[in-house]
């Protein structure tokens, strides 16, 4: 056996726990950023995370070096659910887009990894992605001038939620930029710290307060206190709890919605598994298969979304942690799941993280939204399609101004409309309008 096949084999032993630990640590910023952002609980997103990788081990024969967290790509329709239909609701709809990972993977085995390409093709996928960026940008902003996410209320006088999620956003940027090492991996963590750290500054030498004082609500309500930040939910908190988990609820408008946001990360998933392949030097579109690798995923989505936890993906940040390292054993993954499990039953852990301010979480909200755009544009550059050739533009066009317009279309009882209808709308159109005629 070779040195490269003995590094990449599964082994699990105690001297790798350490390591294991540092995953994690890579992970958690954007972990636990995904229920702060949303609503949700985020001890539960450690639980599920941790789950959900053991069981993509499980599918996968225990082969590729991965850790599964909280996907960003459902953060808005999120977002959305929570504030229309409520958690247990919104769950219903994140259960049946792990669903729909399954039904992919199960396609991908009949038909060959090519499949989900055709279906899919970056004129349908780019603007979808851009879509998912754009629709809750208002919320990006509100959150980081202090109010509430759809902007009905102050929970913090503007001027001091522009310092706050200014340092944020700004420390961010820069550790993205000019970090070295670990450092450049977590930029998001290093950011939602600057920003904690700022609103702590604020209220000891009393710049809180004073602001607060003199702020003019307007007409809208006003929540806002002296200190941007209160340890009472931390200290009230037990050391040791069972993670607050939700059951879904059956919820059709909510399948409708959320299933079509599932078509960004399924494709995403594909490069995922391509980069952790290109580190290591394995093809896992091959051994074990994208299916499995596919299957896993949705599994670990369906399990997650049951209990209450955001949906599972595959994260760029532990690979980009892999090749720093270059230790490609994928027990070390397991160990990261196990710390993962152990966090999820701290109540304090989670009482912490939700005594970060709400323009801390707005300033990262600005830059990520942003990010995710620009996904989906370079999704579009990258294929090099002419998108002024007509069939491209219908496509591109549609996509974009029924999802960022809030196009609403009933059915009944129920609505389809937003990123649903958007992801819905690029797919019926790539199968039914004729390809471009050669000349």
């Amino acid at each position: 056996m070779s040195a490269q096949q003995s590094a990449t084999d599964y082994v699990f032993r105690p001297k790798d726990s350490l390591v294991g630990a540092q995953m994690l640590f890579v992970a958690f910023g954007a972990l636990v950023l995904v229920p702060l952002l949303t609503g949700l609980n985020p001890n539960v997103a450690l639980f599920t995370a941790g789950v959900g990788t053991l069981i993509f081990q499980f599918i996968t024969k225990r082969m590729v070096p991965i850790f599964l967290a909280s996907s960003f790509a459902f953060i808005a329709p999120i977002i959305y659910g929570v504030n229309t239909w409520g958690i247990p609701g919104t769950m219903c709809g994140l259960v049946a887009a792990g669903l729909f990972y399954i039904v992919l993977s199960l396609c991908i085995k009949a038909f060959g990894p090519g499949f989900l390409h055709k279906l899919l093709p970056p004129v349908v996928v780019g603007p979808v992605i851009m879509v998912i960026g754009l629709v809750l940008a208002p919320v990006a902003v509100h959150m980081a001038m202090g109010r509430t996410g759809d902007g009905s209320a102050w929970l913090v006088p503007q001027s001091t939620a522009m310092i706050v999620a200014g340092v944020a956003l700004l420390v961010t940027i820069l550790t993205s930029l000019l970090g070295k090492g670990w450092l450049r991996l977590i930029p998001i963590l290093i950011g939602v710290g600057a920003g904690y750290a700022a609103a702590l500054i604020l209220d000891v030498i009393g710049v809180s307060g004073s602001i607060q004082t003199g702020f003019d609500p307007g007409a809208l309500k006003n929540f806002t206190g002296p200190a941007l930040v209160s340890f009472k939910p931390l200290v009230d908190a037990p050391w040791f709890a069972v993670p607050d988990f939700v059951l879904p609820e059956w919820n059709l408008q909510a399948i409708i919605f959320i299933v079509p946001v599932a078509i960004a990360p399924a494709i995403e998933h594909f490069g995922d598994i391509l980069a952790i392949g290109s580190v290591t030097g394995k093809d896992f579109v091959k051994e074990p298969g994208i299916h499995r690798t596919m299957m896993g995923d949705g599994i670990a989505t369906s399990f997650a979304s049951f209990l209450g936890g955001p949906p599972n993906t595959t994260y760029s940040e532990v690979t980009g942690a892999v090749t720093l390292t270059r230790m490609f054993n994928p027990g070390i993954m397991t160990w990261a799941a196990i710390f993962a499990i152990a966090l999820a039953f701290i109540g304090k852990m989670g009482a912490l993280l939700q005594t970060i301010p709400v323009p801390v979480m707005g300033g990262i909200m600005l830059l990520l939204f942003g990010a995710i755009t620009v996904i989906g544009l370079n999704t579009l550059v990258k294929a090099g399609e002419d998108l002024t050739e007509p069939r491209n533009l219908t496509i591109v066009a549609l996509i974009l101004v029924c999802g960022i317009g809030g196009m609403v279309l009933p059915f009944g009882k129920f609505t389809l409309g937003g990123i649903g209808l958007s992801g819905i709308l690029g797919v019926v159109l790539n199968l039914v309008l004729p390809a471009k005629q050669p000349n």
